[in-house]
């Protein structure tokens, strides 16, 4: 058993350094061994333009990025915080996972973006990860938000083995939470779902973040959820090698049993 915790807050738009000591100060107080926050944890959501999008991004494995992998490897905790990534000059909604061991620490790109995001990031060029951790022999996958529209995201993640896939988000929509359960159940794995709070309106469309973060467990129930409106800290256990078996009963097996022959491409 492992515990894993979610991180639901509001942040304060453009505020990096606020946002930052938040996030730093949960990273040195909890003590699950995996920390999930939303996505753009960093800078908030709603960016006017794409420059103002690079202004408020920073590279992967330097400034803020450096002090949670620290926390990571003296803490031997695995971390996952959203941001806004360049590279050179291009730009992706990013999730950075950071594990003890640095050099298996990654980002993953969204792949699919949502609304105006489209104006603002570059699209994703290499696709759906997962990492393995040997310290707490799980297998730990990423996407972010809009993508749990797409069972092939959730799926491809379990077929390259993901006991776990965490879900950085800043979800609008009123409808996820219907669909979210089954991504967990029809792959048989756990969906932890850091949703932000509060209220963003900079480009005269105002998005209200509806928070109920949630930890489905990997037979689609929901382990806990948070409210939709506060900010705070859910909690809950995990067995990352019960999600390896892919039967559920004596004669069907969800893995071995798919027809990939049939299915459109």
């Amino acid at each position: 058993m492992m515990k894993i915790s979610l991180v639901q807050f509001s942040p304060e738009f453009g505020n990096i350094k606020s946002n930052s000591k938040k996030i730093l100060d949960y990273c040195n107080n909890i003590e699950s061994e995996i920390i999930v926050f939303p996505e753009l944890a960093f800078s908030g959501y709603d960016f006017r333009n794409r420059e103002e999008a690079f202004d408020l991004s920073f590279e992967f494995g330097k400034e803020y990025m450096i002090d949670l992998q620290n926390i990571s490897t003296k803490n031997n905790k695995i971390i996952c915080v959203g941001f806004s990534e360049r590279i050179d000059d291009k730009l992706y909604n990013s999730a950075a996972v950071f594990l003890p061991k640095e050099e298996l620490s990654f980002t993953y790109h969204k792949v699919h973006l949502f609304f105006k995001e489209r104006f603002i990031f570059n699209e994703s060029e290499k696709g759906f990860l997962v990492k393995y951790y040997e310290d707490y022999d799980i297998n730990v996958g990423l996407m972010i938000c809009y993508d749990w529209r797409f069972p092939e995201a959730s799926r491809t993640l379990a077929l390259k083995g993901a006991d776990i896939i965490l879900c950085p988000s800043n979800l609008v929509t009123n409808v996820w939470h219907i669909s979210t359960p089954s991504r967990a159940l029809e792959n048989k794995v756990y969906l932890a779902i850091a949703n932000r709070i509060g209220n963003e309106n900079r480009n005269g469309t105002e998005l209200l973040f509806n928070g109920g973060s949630v930890i489905h467990s990997y037979n689609g129930s929901d382990l806990i959820k948070a409210s939709v409106d506060l900010e705070q800290t859910i909690t809950a256990e995990i067995s990352p090698e019960k999600t390896r078996d892919k039967s559920f009963n004596d004669f069907n097996n969800i893995f071995s049993d798919r027809r990939a022959g049939f299915y459109a491409k």
